[in-house]
């Protein structure tokens, strides 16, 4: 979860997020070394005694700051094109999670099994023993890790979004429209999101908490 004065990404949790944090620090690094160069070159303008009263024209250093810019965006479109497609991705899900978003709180349906489905709503602040204030709910996700995960996601009245950071997961909930998504959580632990949608005056205060445990123990908690 994000915590104090950390300007960092959160941890990917998963495979798509730790690869969209590649692509951030990838990109990151491009951009500094192209603030680098503007700067030393427009100080050099600023500072130097040259002067050529008899330039008219240079095709060479056009054509050049032409080009190489060029080779710069195709440097960030491939990672960024790869990435939106490994996004789209859906490979053969173990499980199925319905998420419908009311205003305020979330409903869930495993759509597998039976008769599973809960709302899911955030904690008032006079239970907060030992929970997180404004984004831990009454009713959590349970959800098996190391296994790919299909989320469908819609809403009754206004747009929501199922947003989860440290997985890379974020969906519009659009009312008569069903989206899709995946991810794979890849260890356990307990992972935090809400609602990023300005979907009204109380969007904030519609957390998503997931957390993540062994096959065995969420067979246990179906069965249960």
């Amino acid at each position: 979860m994000a915590t104090w004065s950390n300007l960092n990404l959160q941890n990917g949790a998963s495979p798509l997020m730790e690869q969209m944090i590649f692509f951030h620090d990838h990109t990151l690094m491009i951009l500094i070394m192209i603030t680098i160069l503007v700067m030393y070159l427009m100080m050099n303008l600023f500072f130097n005694k040259f002067i050529n009263r008899f330039l008219l024209e240079g095709q060479m250093i056009e054509l050049i700051w032409t080009i190489l810019p060029a080779i710069t965006l195709i440097f960030i479109a491939l990672p960024s094109l790869r990435l939106l497609y490994l996004l789209d991705e859906l490979n053969n899900p173990l499980i199925t999670l319905k998420s419908i978003g009311h205003q305020w709180y979330w409903s869930y349906e495993y759509s597998d099994f039976n008769n599973i489905e809960f709302d899911s709503y955030m904690i008032n602040n006079n239970d907060l023993l030992n929970k997180f204030r404004l984004l831990d709910v009454d009713n959590r996700i349970i959800l098996p890790m190391n296994n790919q995960i299909r989320i469908l996601v819609t809403a009754t009245d206004v747009i929501h979004s199922w947003t989860i950071p440290s997985l890379g997961v974020k969906v519009d909930a659009n009312p008569g429209r069903l989206n899709q998504t995946n991810f794979f959580i890849n260890r356990p632990g307990i992972f935090f999101g809400q609602c990023s949608e300005i979907c009204g005056a109380n969007h904030s205060f519609m957390p998503i908490v997931i957390e993540s445990i062994s096959m065995k123990n969420f067979i246990n908690w179906i069965n249960n």
